[in-house]
């Protein structure tokens, strides 16, 4: 199964739907970076990062997510709670998808912190 970038968003909203969670808005942009999903787990806003590996040799889509770009995301979802009248508690997931073979998903909850 090849699934581009595009599609493995679409596909985790779904999945993260399915498991109860409700979404806000997909690829939020601003100059500091982008977001690729918001969505709300109850009162809890989740700045979602969709990571795609087809080919785990370099260390697979955990390993993809170092601390640059975490730092891109944070800063990010702040200039996305700028835009909120009140700040809601907030958390940092990573849905990761392996297609070495046929899609692996993992999801973490909490996979860092701002």
């Amino acid at each position: 199964m090849t699934t581009s970038g595009v599609q493995a968003e679409r596909w985790a909203a779904h999945y993260l739907q399915q498991q109860g969670l409700i979404l806000v808005t997909q690829n939020y942009r601003c100059r500091a970076g982008e977001i690729d999903l918001i969505m709300r787990d109850g009162e809890v806003l989740v700045f979602v990062e969709v990571r795609l590996r087809s080919n785990p040799s370099f260390g697979g889509a955990a390993a993809s997510i170092d601390t640059r770009k975490q730092q891109r995301i944070i800063k990010t979802a702040q200039h996305y709670l700028a835009t909120l009248p009140i700040l809601p508690p907030c958390r940092f997931d990573a849905l990761l998808l392996e297609d070495p073979q046929g899609l692996q998903v993992q999801w973490l909850k909490n996979a860092f912190g701002a």
